[in-house]
């Protein structure tokens, strides 16, 4: 049973952030409207979710883009895609109850009528409330499963990982740690730094608008970087592929520091070095691995009581901050996972 679980209402309303203009590049505050509808009713099979913490995540950028991406783009005028952390208050399901708490498709508004389908996770390990949207959310266990199941990290390797204070890489190395890897994150700001080496797992911690990056990495990884899980792409990736040891994985993960696939950047062109090093390049969206789900969040679970894992949430208040958020996510203005509380 989750712990930590903060008061909620039951409004007569049902608050909605709607898209209503398709973003060119990362969403902004402008991109969307704050409306409100009846509440919903659920039918025969359904029941009805009342959201307590909206989850902000950088794949919200490609669902709300008409980039080409692994998935439809959000309807014009319809609310936001988004996972959220619910509480089920009324059911004509036989297997969801009153008073059950789910991780899944609810969107951000404050109700949401749903199916089995939408749930991705049933909120039932005695962790706080919270880390249904983050630890156990996709965020944890894409950097369990990519990081495992790609990057296939051996006790000794050097594993490097961009954006690592975020939401995924701050399990990353955590995780890595946990495997016997040396880690280095790169980040770009100097409390993430800080983060890093202090709650984060990383023995070495750099910040890449410092310049000197290319010689920075080359000191800490002077025998080649066995892995790398990247969430940026762009010039980091450049740099640190030139320092992959022969037979590196490189876990690619997100594309941040791309400002707009249309038309496609144009960059170095990295064949000689995929080819002379043999590396092994995957990309990896959590979505082709939900088999794997509840195993992966079990195991995530287990890490944390054993004091192995930590997790620091970002908590903003109220459904009017969700418009600007993704935008903020991507300036890096987050410390820890980013959620809205909305109950």
């Amino acid at each position: 049973m989750p712990t930590d679980i903060p008061a909620y209402s039951t409004p007569g309303e049902n608050r909605q952030v709607l898209l209503t203009s398709r973003p060119a590049g990362v969403p902004q505050a402008s991109d969307f409207t704050l409306a409100s509808s009846p509440v919903p009713r659920p039918g025969p099979g359904e029941f009805l979710v009342r959201t307590i913490y909206l989850s902000v995540d950088p794949a919200q950028r490609g669902w709300a883009s008409a980039e080409a991406n692994y998935s439809a783009p959000v309807p014009l005028g319809g609310p936001m895609r988004a996972l959220a952390v619910a509480v089920v208050v009324e059911s004509r399901h036989p297997d969801f109850t009153k008073g059950q708490f789910l991780y899944g498709w609810f969107g951000w508004q404050d109700y949401a009528v749903a199916t089995p389908q939408q749930v991705i996770l049933r909120a039932t390990q005695d962790l706080p409330l919270t880390a249904f949207g983050s630890l156990l959310g996709i965020n944890g266990i894409t950097a369990y499963l990519g990081l495992t199941e790609l990057g296939r990290p051996k006790s000794g390797d050097t594993l490097v990982v961009s954006t690592a204070a975020g939401s995924v890489g701050s399990f990353v190395g955590q995780i890595g740690k946990s495997l016997g890897c040396r880690c280095v994150g790169l980040t770009g700001d100097d409390r993430k730094v800080a983060l890093c080496k202090e709650r984060y797992g990383y023995e070495v911690a750099l910040n890449y608008k410092s310049g000197g990056l290319d010689e920075a990495v080359a000191a800490a990884a002077p025998d080649g970087i066995n892995v790398y899980f990247d969430n940026t792409g762009g010039t980091i990736l450049d740099t640190v592929l030139r320092r992959m040891a022969v037979a590196g994985r490189i876990v690619q993960c997100g594309t941040a520091s791309i400002g707009s696939w249309n038309p496609p950047p144009s960059g170095p062109r990295n064949e000689r070095e995929i080819l002379t090093r043999r590396l092994v390049w995957s990309g990896f969206v959590i979505f082709d691995h939900m088999s794997r789900y509840g195993e992966a969040a079990d195991e995530l679970a287990r890490l944390c009581r054993a004091g192995i894992l930590s997790f620091d949430i970002d908590l903003a208040e109220g459904i009017e901050q969700a418009p600007g958020a993704i935008a903020s996510l991507y300036a890096g203005e987050n410390l820890g996972k980013k959620l809205i509380y909305v109950g």
